[in-house]
């Protein structure tokens, strides 16, 4: 991208071509990109320093292309820990491996990799966003305790907070109320030096469970568990997990200690409950959502961040300059960025990943249990096909037509 570009004359007394209210992964990233393109760009959070939250903590497949395209990668690679081999098991059994490159990083750290990377023409603001203005010329932002700011265009990367999209009257569609449960926690060896693998993908053993996958990985200076559930967060083993986390892992998924080590669950258990939404009437005067902002994904599908990075790439290298380099910001504007067929399919993918996952996991009717059986055998014929002859394996895979499968 260049540092040229074509805009007309900022309205009289507005301060800024864009600003963006978020300054998590998706609106940090998106004024990363805007300011390097020669955009002046405001960047408003109420967190100078970002907490500790538990989001996304592993960055992997289409993701790390999108960052080396957006100039980013460097700064994560740099920021968290890699690793090319992950262990898929399940039952106590080798199901086979994946050999990519994976980053596992903490959302805070990866947050802060990201403002690292900021520009001087963004200028930050920290500070709670309490009332929001919209048109087709100018929008405004009232931020408490400091002067009220304004810009060309807003983008709304305010992950799933309701309040302020409400100010302009945009409400959320329920897909799918409570979809998933996430359980975020740190371990140990026990007994042992290190774990048997660095890296594991452990899928549940029973469909009466619930459980998707345990995934585990290094981050910062700890291995790090990620476990994804489909259950009702009332449900009483929700409440042992948090409790006794190893032992209900333990009396829950028998064959992981064989597999993986004995350990010990250190710190709290994190905890996340997913609803999948899409925004309504979105589409208006000067303000454009990303992210989360737009539509929520379940984490178990992996497909929240790949959303996001598209949402950025297409707003920010393909929107934006057609939009700034004619007067105003009507809805007409707006509406390209959603009507992107990019985007669009993006979305509809992460949708269907949500819906595959869930049935994947807990539908117990004769197709998805025929389906289930499938899946995991089609897998475990293919890692004795890559023992054998890894070329041919890897031809047979070329074969495969792309479809919401093949992504896990």
């Amino acid at each position: 991208m260049t540092a040229e570009h074509r805009h007309s004359p900022l309205p009289a007394g507005t301060d800024a071509e864009i600003a963006i209210v978020g300054a998590g992964l998706s609106g940090t990233i998106a004024a990363n990109v805007l300011a390097r393109a020669g955009y002046s760009v405001i960047l408003i959070d109420r967190h100078s320093v970002f907490p500790r939250e538990f989001r996304v903590e592993k960055v992997a497949g289409d993701q790390i292309e999108k960052l080396r395209r957006l100039g980013l990668l460097d700064r994560l690679s740099t920021a968290a820990v890699a690793f090319d081999d992950i262990v898929n098991i399940r039952r106590g059994r080798v199901l086979d491996r994946t050999h990519a490159r994976h980053y596992g990083i903490f959302y805070d750290d990866l947050v802060a990799a990201m403002r690292a990377e900021l520009p001087e023409n963004v200028r930050f603001i920290s500070g709670r966003v309490n009332g929001l203005e919209t048109g087709a010329e100018r929008q405004r932002v009232s931020i408490l305790d400091h002067h009220d700011v304004t810009a060309r265009l807003l983008v709304l990367a305010t992950g799933m907070g309701d309040i302020l999209k409400r100010d302009v009257g945009i409400e959320r569609h329920f897909v799918h109320q409570k979809q998933s449960l996430t359980f975020g926690f740190n371990l140990r060896p026990v007994g042992i030096s290190a774990f048997r693998h660095a890296a594991v993908t452990y899928y549940g053993e029973r469909v009466s469970d619930g459980i998707d996958y345990l995934t585990l990985f290094p981050a910062a200076d700890v291995t790090r568990a990620n476990l994804f559930v489909f259950r009702d967060h009332r449900d009483p083993w929700v409440k042992a997990l948090r409790e006794r986390p190893r032992e209900t892992l333990i009396e829950t998924l028998p064959g992981l200690v064989k597999t993986f080590g004995d350990f010990e669950v250190i710190n709290r258990v994190d905890s996340w409950l997913t609803d999948i939404t899409v925004a309504q009437n979105c589409v208006r005067n000067g303000i454009v959502l990303i992210g989360d902002a737009y539509q929520t994904s379940c984490p178990a599908a992996g497909t929240g961040v790949s959303r996001l990075l598209t949402d950025v790439e297409r707003l920010c290298t393909v929107h934006v300059p057609q939009w700034m380099a004619s007067p105003g910001m009507t809805a007409a504007k707006i509406a390209t960025f959603y009507d992107d067929p990019v985007k669009q399919a993006m979305d509809e993918h992460g949708l269907h990943m949500a819906d595959f996952r869930r049935s994947l996991t807990i539908d117990t009717d004769l197709r998805w249990r025929a389906r289930r059986q499938l899946h995991f055998s089609r897998r475990r014929v293919m890692q004795k096909i890559s023992n054998f002859s890894p070329a041919f394996a890897a031809r047979l895979r070329g074969f495969r037509k792309p479809g919401i499968e093949a992504t896990t």
